[in-house]
């Protein structure tokens, strides 16, 4: 029993090899909450666990392979435009969708990222965003400026940001235009906003979302000719989510659109209405001459009257027709295609016009490969398709196998084209 009531504690081990002075009975409270603050550390890490599993019902698996779909082809668009953008091949696959929290994407990348603001201006409702890691981000305008991408500068100036965001700013629209196609509704977004911000120690994220939680974050890997193999994310609210799944699986059943043809047939059959009005207003011009006469006799039976008839009968000679008014509805506009087979073969010249600037000599002399030129046009706004220098058209951007298109959306009538080509 003495030797065991003398046995030094760990404690006190711990202590005199630390050059301390011996724990007293009083003290002994202190070590003994440090060593149980090591068991609660794994229950910690184990919390942060588990709190992806209290949204395992945000989504059913149903939406979650809708949202997977919907990231596949908008994100497959996208790879086609930075392949023509950055000179290489570009393959964004594999989606992996999942409902998370801010703090755990933080806490799974703790690194510098490049995020692009994109916010929804017709069609849905909300924000959205696209992080890209800041070394895979210098690759890309590493080769946006010229480079071949094997020897990127690490530090991502203001011009390298430009030129990442002019990528982005493509990508985005194309993603846009390619859910317009899937939702059959017209999708527009405001110009993305490029920003480099480390996971580990700003939640930038959360500001532009407005503070919601959970979030849906989709992962794509992205590969780039052999010169980056990482992955990027999406992440979106909830309720952005939702109604992109809801846009997927009802919009085609939104857009009957019979209304404008049915429209123009009414107004022909209004027109004629007036006529009859019009018929009648000469028998009041015949009552006040009738009162205006001036008393005569009356006339001898079998003559032709007194003074003031022979007027009257005269009148009733007269032939008295209803007013006829031509019809208000507007006719189209007849061409003349007799021999219009004649000039089918003759070639045009069909340009499309992103937009215009004016450049100073100074600027013009100043610009270099790399350069940027800003347009007066805004992100997503229509074209204008001309014809010979003449306009015929406005339209919508796209993509074909690796070459830009235009999606025809205002066009002028037939006869207007046909007056503006000759």
């Amino acid at each position: 029993m003495l030797m065991s009531e003398d046995k030094i504690s760990q404690e006190e081990i711990d202590a005199l090899l630390n050059g301390g002075a011996m724990p007293t009975a009083d003290s002994d409270a202190a070590p003994a909450s440090e060593t149980e603050a090591p068991a609660d550390a794994p229950a910690a890490v184990a919390g942060s666990g588990s709190s992806s599993s209290q949204f395992d019902d945000v989504l059913t698996d149903i939406e979650k392979d809708a949202l997977g779909e919907i990231g596949n082809i908008s994100m497959g668009s996208a790879a086609t435009t930075l392949s023509v953008l950055l000179g290489h091949k570009v393959n964004i696959t594999t989606p992996s969708v999942s409902v998370s929290s801010m703090s755990i994407i933080q806490e799974k990348y703790p690194m510098p990222y490049l995020i692009v603001e994109v916010g929804y201006t017709i069609g849905i409702d909300g924000n959205n965003v696209l992080a890209i890691q800041a070394q895979d981000a210098a690759i890309i305008a590493d080769l946006m400026m010229g480079g071949d991408g094997t020897n990127p500068d690490t530090e991502i100036n203001e011009i390298a940001m430009s030129a990442v965001g002019e990528s982005m700013n493509q990508m985005m629209g194309t993603v846009a235009t390619s859910l317009s196609t899937m939702f059959n509704k017209k999708i527009d977004i405001s110009p993305p906003k490029v920003n480099l911000i480390d996971f580990g120690s700003e939640d930038k994220v959360s500001e532009v979302l407005g503070q919601t939680e959970p979030i849906v974050c989709t992962s794509f890997r992205m590969e780039v000719d052999g010169l980056i193999d990482s992955e990027i994310m999406q992440i979106l609210p909830v309720e952005v989510a939702k109604e992109m799944v809801e846009s997927l699986t009802n919009g085609s059943q939104e857009e009957p659109e019979p209304e404008p043809a049915a429209a123009p047939p009414p107004p022909p059959a209004a027109a004629p209405a007036p006529a009859p009005a019009a018929a009648a207003a000469p028998p009041p011009m015949a009552a006040p001459a009738q009162q205006m006469a001036p008393p005569v006799m009356p006339p001898p039976a079998g003559g032709y009257g007194g003074y003031g008839m022979p007027m009257q009968g005269m009148a009733s000679n007269i032939p008295v027709q209803p007013a006829q008014f031509t019809p208000l509805n507007m006719q189209p506009v007849q061409v003349n295609d007799a021999n219009i087979g004649l000039i089918l073969d003759v070639p045009l010249s069909v340009t499309v016009e992103l937009g215009r600037t004016n450049k100073s000599i100074k600027e013009i002399l100043e610009l270099t490969n790399g350069s940027i030129v800003e347009l007066d046009k805004l992100a997503g706004e229509p074209v204008d398709i001309n014809v010979n220098g003449k306009f015929l058209a406005k339209g919508e951007v796209v993509v074909i196998d690796e070459n830009f298109g235009v999606r025809i959306t205002e066009i002028a009538s037939p006869a207007e084209r046909a007056a503006k080509l000759q």
